[in-house]
C-alpha cells in the first residue's frame, strides 16, 4: 500500500500547485517589478508575455498578484475572434472568481496603443477591471480611444513576445457567444463551459518565469 501512496501524494501536490487559491492580504499588496515575463501553457501550446509596468502600473500589479496565486490556471479562452481579440480570465472556482470580482482596480489612462499582440484588461464601466484580459489579434486602434460606458479606451499592460502563432490557433468557431454566458461561468466554472462549448481551448498553467 505504501508504494502507491507516495505517487498519489505527489500527484495531489502537483495538482494543488497549479490550482487557483484565494490570496491572503499580504499577497494583495504585492507590487510588480518594472517588467516581468510569464509563460502560459495552453491546450494548443505555449506563449510568453512581457508585462511593462509603466504602461499601466495598477494593472501590472494586479496581473502580478493573479499570476502568483495561480488564477489563470485552468482558465478557458472563452472569446476567440481571430481578427479581433482572444479573451480569458474567468476561473474554475466560484469563490475565487467572486473574491477578485469584489476587488476591482482603479482606471488608468491609455499610455500605449492596442497593437497586435498587446494585452489589455477588459472593463465595462468605471473602475471595473478585475481579472479578465484580452490579446489584440491585430492592430485595434479604435480600442485606444473608444468611449465605452463613460471610459476612454483600454490601457495595454503587456505584450506577447513569443508564441503568438499559438494564440492564433485557439478554437474560434464559437466566436463571441461564450462571452454571453459569463455569469454562469463565474458561478459554475469549467463544467458549464465544457457542457455548452466543449471545444474551447484552455490555459493549463500560467506562471512568472523572470523578473
Amino acid at each position: 500500500m505504501k508504494k502507491y501512496l507516495i505517487p498519489w501524494l505527489l500527484f495531489l501536490s502537483a495538482l494543488q500547485a497549479i490550482s487557483q487559491v484565494i490570496p491572503d492580504q499580504s499577497m494583495m499588496m504585492a507590487r510588480s517589478p518594472a517588467t516581468f515575463k510569464a509563460l502560459f501553457k495552453t491546450s494548443e501550446g505555449d506563449f510568453t508575455i512581457e508585462v511593462i509596468r509603466e504602461w499601466s502600473p495598477v494593472a501590472a500589479d494586479r496581473l502580478y498578484q493573479l499570476l502568483l496565486t495561480g488564477f489563470y490556471n485552468n482558465c478557458a479562452l472563452f472569446r476567440v475572434q481571430p481578427e479581433y481579440v482572444v479573451q480569458f480570465g474567468i476561473g474554475d472556482r466560484k469563490d475565487v472568481n467572486y473574491f477578485w470580482d469584489k476587488r476591482p482596480i482603479p482606471d488608468e489612462p491609455v499610455m500605449t496603443k492596442n497593437l497586435k499582440g498587446t494585452l489589455s484588461y477588459a472593463r465595462d464601466g468605471l473602475n471595473s477591471r478585475t481579472a479578465q484580459l484580452f490579446i489584440n489579434m491585430k492592430d485595434n486602434h479604435k480600442l485606444d480611444t473608444i468611449n465605452y460606458n463613460g471610459l476612454r479606451g483600454f490601457p495595454p499592460v503587456g505584450r506577447v513576445i513569443d508564441g503568438f502563432e499559438v494564440t492564433s490557433s485557439f478554437f474560434s468557431e464559437y466566436g463571441f457567444e461564450p462571452a454571453n454566458h459569463q455569469d454562469s461561468v463565474m458561478m459554475y466554472g469549467n463544467k458549464y463551459l465544457k457542457r455548452i462549448f466543449p471545444h474551447l481551448d484552455y490555459i493549463i498553467e500560467a506562471m512568472i518565469i523572470s523578473e
